[in-house]
């Protein structure tokens, strides 16, 4: 990328994926700032790759429900063959990022600031995205007895998961689109946007310390659990309801060295993401068997029952709202405008796509040349 496109991330943007992100880091799911990796042996079958294993990264979140389903049901297995998967779990966009350009891990699941993010301060030298996994799961949930409508937010304190984060941009700029003045830094102004971790978030709100937060899920459906109200569905704000949530990244030097497994792996990802919105009931049961596994305890029923319905799984990147994401945290003064081009490399996923007989999907002119 020339010197003149390079772009730098202003104090304070942070990643969080997921979400982290991107989704909810209750205590229960083993959220923290280690990694963790999942011991259990998966036995390959079949004919090796090019590499003897894929060392993958992803979330223990429901918008990484492709990642969870596709490891407890054995479907990425089953398409890599002899080449073994290997997954550690991340709590934080930040470490899996890092995990990527340490040659730690190959593939991983993660929010859209992450990736941005990654991108530009590497000036594109190594993450791509080659997928999508997921749209959707993100609320803004309230106390209704002190906001009713979406007015009522003004003067209020809601929680984001993080400074610069994904839900925190969106948060932001849905202030600005109101006419609303927030410091983004600081969080002070119309609306108090107070920054507080998922897995304290539930606390805030029983203690009356936040009234309301603009969070992911499963967090998003604990606060309601809890009593809080749901006011508005970000996919509310987004052409036809979608704007992704999770991306599938890898390392360029693993593309390069080893396109076969990449496509093995995205035609498990595209099954599993088949599988899931073919079978909702067992699919949302075998994520939350390999939540338990990953942090020894699954969610309740009342959560995942009410926080399932709004993930949407798709192998879809829909890159257009990737790139309306960086717009708004350029708007909201976290972020230099950058150069996306080149981020996403979808040939591989198109091929898969394609052999399987559904349609390509688009690079939003966004594609490595």
């Amino acid at each position: 990328m020339p010197a003149t496109t390079r772009t730098t991330l202003r104090r304070g943007l942070v990643a969080a994926a997921a979400l982290p992100l991107l989704i909810g880091a209750l205590a229960s799911c083993g959220y923290g700032s280690e990694a963790k990796t999942d011991e259990k042996k998966v036995a390959a079958e079949g004919e090796k790759l090019s590499a003897d294993t894929v060392r993958l990264g992803y979330f223990p979140n429901l918008t990484h429900a492709t990642a969870l389903v596709g490891d407890q049901e054995g479907i990425l297995q089953k398409e890599l063959g002899g080449t073994k998967l290997v997954p550690t779990t991340f709590n934080a966009g930040p470490s899996e990022i890092e995990a990527l350009n340490a040659d730690s891990i190959d593939i991983g699941f993660i929010g859209p600031s992450p990736a941005i993010n990654g991108y530009v301060k590497t000036q594109g030298s190594n993450l791509r995205i080659i997928g999508g996994a997921a749209s959707g799961g993100v609320k803004l949930v309230v106390n209704p007895d002190k906001i009713k409508t979406l007015d009522d937010v003004k003067g209020k304190r809601i929680a984001t998961p993080q400074l610069g984060n994904t839900q925190d941009v969106a948060f932001l700029n849905w202030i600005s689109e109101k006419g609303w003045k927030v410091d983004a830094q600081s969080g002070k102004g119309d609306v108090s946007v107070v920054r507080t971790d998922n897995k304290v978030t539930p606390n805030a709100f029983l203690s009356g310390a936040i009234d309301g937060a603009w969070v992911p899920e499963p967090t998003a459906s604990k606060l309601v659990s809890d009593g809080a109200k749901v006011l508005l569905d970000e996919s509310d704000l987004w052409p036809d309801k979608k704007f992704v949530i999770t991306n599938i990244i890898v390392s360029q030097k693993f593309l390069s060295a080893h396109p076969d497994v990449v496509e093995a792996f995205l035609r498990g990802a595209a099954k599993t993401n088949e599988w899931i919105n073919a079978n909702p009931d067992k699919a949302k049961a075998s994520a939350n068997a390999k939540l338990k596994d990953l942090s020894g305890k699954a969610l309740g029923a009342k959560v995942i029952d009410a926080a399932w319905p709004s993930i949407r799984f798709t192998s879809d990147p829909l890159a257009a709202t990737l790139q309306a994401q960086a717009d708004h945290a350029v708007k909201a003064g976290l972020l230099e405008k950058p150069e996306l081009g080149g981020i996403y490399d979808l040939k591989p996923l198109n091929k898969v796509l394609k052999a399987a007989g559904q349609p390509e999907v688009s690079d939003a002119g966004l594609g490595a040349k």
